[in-house]
């Protein structure tokens, strides 16, 4: 208690304006929260929210098939809970000291699979609560965290943190035919997707494409090839030159003009297009200036080695500019999950299309602190959540931090 009352006059105390500046802001902070809290629960009616809440999570999708949306969100939440919990095994040192003192890990496994595996059917039950649904989530994530914790700190746990990387490919795409309707089950048009799934799946599915692409314009625009360096130079510029408003209205009339009607792609998968091309160009130069930072010695000293140019940009640069690119490529995927709220201008009800659709019934009229406040909590919480695992990578990143 001394100690914290010693940093606190440290830190805010120091000098008369250090404690006057301290008190006045912590005085209008207090304010601020006390007033907000007043108007969320005396003020605010937050029936509009209760009432729309699944146009808000999923727009227009047919409530008999919300089922698979609750098995994908349940795999999801296993799988984060595994990856979380084998990552965090990983860095230990004594693993022979750690399973000694858990001998039956294997055992463990077994019984917290076997129980984790009851908890799908229960999810899927159609009678449930929706606040038991998410508890009963919440509850899966923590328990899968923990049994992958101790079961990954023998050998097959190890063996099992080798096998994310194709792990979480695999899931996403099962997830994404399971959404859409493929595996045999009936096919849900995108154009009835909308709410929240419709913004992450945008924003997931233009994350997972452009990053190969940008690392591949980055390279074109350092590759000593004038044909292929001008291209990349001539197509980043102009990207980052456009409005991606401009781009969204262009990939939906460009493409179903110049396409013939069995051919062009839905107006979902248009835009999912566009903010992959967007997205790209601005990745391509956080990859560029990552590529910057590595010193030339390394690729030289690759290549002395014995290894191919490939090789070495594969194995050695690469990996040391993604690193320290990670930051500014995180920031660019926020501002890609920021973005997605263009798509209700082309006629897309992603979450602030749902939201603009609820502002307009008059049943709901001047209630649009709620909704609005609402969709920024459920912005924050996924940025935040990328953020997160941006500061967790670069951790692991780092090779000066030891475990």
């Amino acid at each position: 208690m001394a100690g914290l009352l010693r940093r606190l006059r440290r830190d805010y105390f120091a000098n008369p304006l250090d404690a006057a500046l301290s008190i006045t802001l912590g005085l209008l902070l207090t304010a601020a929260l006390l007033a907000g809290l007043r108007w969320a629960l005396s003020q605010a009616q937050w029936a509009v929210i209760q009432v729309n809440a699944t146009l808000f999570a999923v727009g227009r999708y047919p409530l008999e098939q919300q089922w698979r949306l609750w098995l994908v969100t349940a795999l999801l939440a296993a799988a984060s809970g595994s990856s979380w919990g084998l990552l965090r095994a990983l860095p230990r040192r004594d693993r022979r000291r750690e399973a000694q003192l858990w001998p039956g890990n294997d055992r463990i496994a077994v019984a917290g699979f076997a129980a984790l595996a009851l908890v799908l059917p229960a999810l899927l039950g159609l009678s449930l609560p929706l606040q038991l649904r998410w508890w009963l989530i919440s509850a899966l994530l923590l328990a899968a965290r923990w049994v992958c914790g101790r079961w990954g700190q023998g050998r097959r746990g190890r063996q099992a943190l080798r096998l994310l990387p194709l792990a979480w490919p695999c899931l996403y795409l099962f997830g994404l035919g399971l959404i859409a309707g493929g595996l045999g089950l009936i096919a849900v048009p995108p154009n009835e997707w909308g709410g929240l799934l419709l913004t992450l799946v945008q924003a997931s599915l233009a994350i997972l494409l452009c990053f190969p692409l940008g690392v591949l314009l980055a390279l074109g625009r350092r590759s000593t090839l004038p044909l292929l360096r001008w291209s990349s130079v001539l197509y980043i510029e102009f990207i980052r030159g456009a409005p991606l408003i401009t781009l969204l209205f262009l990939g939906q009339n460009i493409l179903g003009f110049l396409l013939p009607g069995g051919v062009a792609p839905e107006r979902v998968w248009r835009a999912a297009l566009v903010l992959t091309l967007f997205a790209a160009a601005y990745l391509a130069e956080a990859v560029r200036a990552g590529l910057a930072a590595v010193p030339r010695g390394q690729l030289e000293a690759a290549r002395s080695l014995g290894l191919s140019t490939a090789q070495a940009l594969a194995r050695v640069v690469l990996p040391q500019a993604i690193r320290t690119a990670v930051p500014a490529m995180v920031g660019q995927f926020i501002s890609l999950l920021q973005d997605t709220t263009l798509l209700s201008l082309i006629g897309l009800l992603e979450l602030l299309g749902s939201a603009r659709t609820v502002m307009a019934n008059p049943a709901f009229l001047g209630r649009n602190a709620e909704v609005y406040l609402t969709l920024a909590v459920l912005f924050w919480c996924c940025c935040a959540a990328l953020g997160l695992g941006s500061r967790a990578l670069e951790r692991r990143l780092n090779p000066n931090t030891t475990a």
